[in-house]
């Protein structure tokens, strides 16, 4: 496990890094777990002044939730177990007193989107994409917080243009929109740019970072309704959900239904 999530600490900035290359960075639920107790050694760490959050090689930051993680679903508890532990992992992220980079090569998707859009600054090599294909993979959703997540960053008529068309945004709309705050030529360029990106906000007033953060954070939760329960279902517990992860393991396309 602790070979899936590396975790480094260098002058009082730490680097996180999705450590599967093999299945693109997708992320297990154990993987999200060692995300949150590595985010509580942070919180509790006073030496450590920024985060990178970055994908081990060129071809993802990470693909999302690992397909193989959903086989077992069948009952109401654990699609709503799903999006609970997804909301707490990204509310620590969302939440921590240090300053987060995401550092973003290759494909940002689903889980990993929403990592990435959790963080305080994202920056891309010219490879970075990022979508929520999950309209054309499982049939799921998204919790309402990380749709309020999402429409806080980017506005509510491209959330839909991105979610309702499956497309994958290339890196030059990212930072048009507003994902990408830089984009950087290639992979090397990229990690030097997140080292002296971390080391300058290492270098700010800390209560001044901590409060912008805060003083964000609460304006986004203004927008997050709590009940969700009923839409997580709806899209979980379909035969839509089950066809579309069998399509999707078996590499073929799913027959929707909408029931």
């Amino acid at each position: 496990m602790s070979q899936e999530l590396l975790y480094e600490v260098d002058d009082g900035v730490g680097r996180i890094t999705f450590n599967r290359p093999e299945a693109r960075n997708a992320l297990t639920f154990r993987m999200y777990e060692r995300l949150a107790e590595i985010l509580q050694l942070a919180e509790n760490d006073a030496s450590l002044k920024a985060l990178i959050l970055t994908g081990a090689g060129e071809q993802a930051f990470a693909a999302g939730t690992d397909i193989a993680e959903f086989k077992s679903f069948s009952r109401a508890e654990d699609a709503l177990n799903y999006e609970a532990r997804m909301d707490r992992v990204l509310d620590a992220l969302e939440r921590s007193r240090v300053p987060t980079i995401a550092s973003i090569a290759g494909a940002c998707t689903g889980g990993g989107a929403a990592i990435a859009v959790c963080c305080d600054i994202r920056i891309g090599a010219s490879s970075a994409r990022f979508g929520m294909p999950i309209g054309r993979t499982l049939g799921n959703c998204l919790s309402m917080s990380n749709y309020a997540r999402l429409v806080s960053l980017l506005g509510a008529g491209r959330v839909k243009d991105i979610i309702f068309t499956a497309r994958l945004v290339a890196a030059a709309e990212a930072q048009a929109a507003g994902l990408l705050s830089e984009v950087l030529p290639d992979h090397a360029a990229l990690q030097s740019r997140a080292n002296e990106l971390a080391r300058t906000v290492a270098s700010q007033a800390p209560l001044t970072l901590r409060a912008t953060k805060e003083a964000l954070r609460r304006i986004k939760e203004k927008m997050t309704p709590q009940e969700d329960h009923n839409l997580i279902l709806m899209c979980y517990m379909s035969r839509d959900f089950r066809e579309g992860m069998d399509a999707f393991l078996n590499k073929r396309a799913p027959k929707w239904t909408g029931t």
